[in-house]
């Protein structure tokens, strides 16, 4: 599930010299932004070279003679510690990069300068409407500010900071931004028995992993998407970034479709049957069935064993169709209470064969069993952060202040091995900078590319240069069929 923001907003006048808590800054309460959620094109080029070739690090003479230097980081530094990261957004983060991404050229272009960043800043303050003209000045604001992380919104129809000059008028709207996608484990604490609210193991993980599988080939199968960006949230779950333009283009309308497309499990911990499908099923779900039988069995049934007690079987009974066959499973399991889950779901099968009721309904049964698999296997998505245009999601590449984890895409080309506790984290990849020893044989490298950061940056970057050729390419297009001239005939 997202984070909740922090329940005060900072007028934009903070993003000046002045001290963040200061008593001069204007505090108010957050409301609702409510907007027309109107859109238009935009266009889009590439390249490609160097991050920042041959820059000087340039920070306030403060700043660099302030402790932090990575060779000071020890074990016990906390990754909210300002001084190391400072360090991260100075020497490791992937500024030009994270701005290709989001403008969709090597130039700047009003994808970027009219695009929302909001700031949670170390008082819990939340600074939202901010933009920026390029990364550099992106940059240099993170590293004044030094928030404990950041999130990007829409890109809207004029300058952000500006907003107020169009109070009341449609001539400020959301213009556009990536359909997103929501999956966390807290969801799922009612099917996982390995672990609770915000902790996590390779168990449990793997249903972030069926999900992925679900959503994705969703995406782009049934909607054509392409460019799909899937991100480590830093602790519990995953995002998704729908990059493509169609995307990017959509109404809250159609992001609502698409997200009760893909909405199949409902209600929370608390409730019943959560699982209600009209038969014959469609295509999607279908798909999504084949695609989790497997890991229902393997990563369910036998890694979670989520039927082993007495209450546990209970919930399983209530959802099967006929009460004669309820009667005998609760039976056979009474008299062996502590049977595995494996057990208990090959139990059912077994005793509804053997039953000699004139009213067995067979085809119930495997519709139910149907609908216990989705149950427990099918993606659980926080559906809110997709049906808005006007939602924001933390970037990608911030640090996660409580395990100090980088949010990371994961390769999809790979996606079985996507360790999220091998992730690594802010103290560590300061540390390995500290490690690394120069060989003078070799071009010189940039300091990301000395850590284990390194292959999750080469896969961003790979994704960012697939997408900027792909808009241009459309581009081109599009200008050169609009410089044909019209054929005449005489």
């Amino acid at each position: 599930m997202a984070n909740a923001p922090p329940t005060t907003i900072l007028d934009e006048g903070v993003a000046s010299d002045e001290p963040v808590g200061s008593p001069e800054i204007k505090v108010k309460e957050v409301s609702e932004v409510k907007l027309e959620d109107i859109f238009a094109g935009v266009d889009s080029d590439e390249d490609d070279d160097e991050e920042f070739p041959g820059r000087p690090e340039r920070v306030d003479r403060d700043q660099s003679n302030s402790p932090g230097s990575p060779r000071e980081v020890g074990s016990s530094v906390k990754a909210s510690d300002p001084a190391l990261m400072r360090s991260f957004y100075q020497r490791l983060f992937p500024w030009r990069y994270l701005f290709q991404w989001l403008n969709h050229s090597p130039t700047p272009t009003d994808d970027f300068k009219h695009r929302e960043f909001a700031f949670t800043l170390r008082n819990d303050a939340y600074l939202r409407y901010q933009a920026f003209a390029s990364s550099d000045l992106l940059r240099k604001d993170v590293l004044r500010l030094m928030p404990s992380r950041f999130e990007i919104g829409p890109v809207y129809s004029a300058n952000p900071r500006d907003r107020k000059m169009f109070q009341g008028s449609a001539a400020f709207r959301p213009l556009s931004k990536e359909l997103c996608f929501d999956i966390d484990l807290t969801d799922y604490d009612d099917v996982r028995t390995c672990c609770g609210k915000a902790n996590i193991c390779n168990k449990c993980w793997q249903f972030i992993t069926m999900a992925i599988k679900v959503v994705d080939v969703a995406l782009r199968d049934d909607f054509g998407f392409k460019h799909i960006l899937w991100v480590y949230s830093g602790r519990r779950g995953a995002h998704a970034w729908v990059c493509d333009k169609k995307a990017r283009t959509m109404d809250d309308l159609k992001r609502r479709v698409i997200a009760g497309y893909l909405e199949v499990v409902r209600g929370g911990a608390q409730s019943g049957k959560k699982v209600n499908l009209r038969r014959p099923l469609h295509p999607h779900l279908t798909r999504s069935l084949d695609i989790l039988k497997a890991h229902f069995q393997d990563d369910v049934l036998e890694a979670q064993d989520p039927w082993r007690s007495p209450e546990q079987s209970e919930k399983l009974l209530q959802l099967l169709p006929d009460k004669e066959l309820i009667e005998s499973l609760r039976k056979k399991w009474d008299s062996s209470p502590e049977r595995a889950s494996t057990s208990k779901w090959a139990d059912i099968d077994a005793v509804a064969k053997a039953s000699t009721s004139k009213n067995f309904d067979s085809k119930a049964l495997l519709d139910a069993k149907q609908d216990i698999v989705l149950e427990y296997t099918y993606p659980r998505l926080d559906i809110e952060v997709s049906k808005k245009l006007n939602h924001l999601l933390k970037s990608p590449f911030v640090v996660h202040p409580g395990t100090g984890r980088v949010c990371v895409p994961i390769d999809t080309r790979s996606l079985e091995d996507f360790d999220p506790l091998g992730v690594p984290t802010v103290q560590s990849l300061i540390r390995e900078i500290d490690a690394w020893t120069e060989d003078s044989d070799k071009q010189s490298q940039q300091d990301w590319e000395k850590t284990s950061l390194k292959p999750y940056i080469d896969c961003f970057r790979s994704f960012v240069m697939t997408l900027m050729k792909d808009e241009r390419d459309v581009r081109v297009k599009r200008e050169h069929d609009e410089d044909q001239p019209d054929s005449l005939e005489f």
